[in-house]
């Protein structure tokens, strides 16, 4: 087991923050912080907290994964995107059905924002199939990361379509969701995999629910994630 997590082992792991309150998300980014070293910031709290909750984990040491599927004409994501951009995040996500010229609009927004607040600018990840899908065929995954990668972004996806986004795109940026420790429960996502599985099959940033906010102890959940990922990479 990691008594200290390496640097660039808990850049590569997100704590999912699906809870209610910036008090309770604040508590677990701080408890984790050791292991992990991204907070995603969802619609749940983002609604109930808006900036101050990107502030509060900010304040605990780590950086800010923005969850809000950006989704609609490109003039509205733009300025949304701006406005974002100011906030010192490091990922946004958008949607890769909305489409590269709406993909585009993101990823220059957060740049124009980002400047202006003098912060650096945020990578957009552009969502290609949800881990609850189970539907999506080999060639409509490739559609999406095709317009992912001729707009500018990394991806997140699940870990059993990394083969296919990897064969697409070898470079870019992957964000797998999903995660379980061996023996946990999926809960809703359908394609779940083990930290191990998901670094070895090529997952750039692993995103970390209630295998370690709903455990028993989160801090040694999370040190036992960050172990098993310090194995593999």
């Amino acid at each position: 087991m990691l008594t200290e997590t390496p640097a660039a082992v808990r850049s590569r792991l997100a704590i999912a923050l699906d809870v209610a309150t910036v008090a309770e998300a604040e508590r677990l980014a701080a408890a984790v912080a050791p292991h992990i070293g991204v907070a995603k910031v969802g619609l749940q709290l983002f609604s109930v907290a808006g900036p101050s909750a990107v502030e509060a984990i900010k304040r605990a040491g780590l950086d800010v994964l923005l969850d809000l599927k950006l989704h609609d004409i490109p003039n509205t994501v733009g300025a949304a995107a701006r406005e974002l951009g100011r906030l010192g995040v490091r990922y946004v996500t958008s949607h890769t059905q909305g489409g590269e010229v709406m993909l585009r609009a993101a990823v220059e927004g957060l740049a124009e924002g980002a400047a202006a607040a003098g912060a650096e600018a945020p990578m957009v990840l552009a969502v290609t199939v949800l881990t609850s899908d189970t539907d999506a065929t080999p060639e409509v995954l490739t559609e999406r990361v095709d317009v992912a990668r001729a707009a500018g972004c990394g991806v997140v996806c699940a870990v059993p379509d990394l083969p296919v986004v990897r064969a697409a795109a070898p470079d870019i940026f992957t964000l797998t969701p999903g995660i379980r420790l061996a023996g946990g429960d999926a809960h809703d996502q359908a394609r779940v995999a083990t930290p191990g599985s998901a670094v070895a099959a090529g997952s750039d940033l692993l995103v970390i629910g209630r295998a370690v906010s709903a455990a028993p102890d989160p801090v040694d959940a999370a040190a036992r994630v960050a172990a098993e990922v310090a194995e593999v990479a």
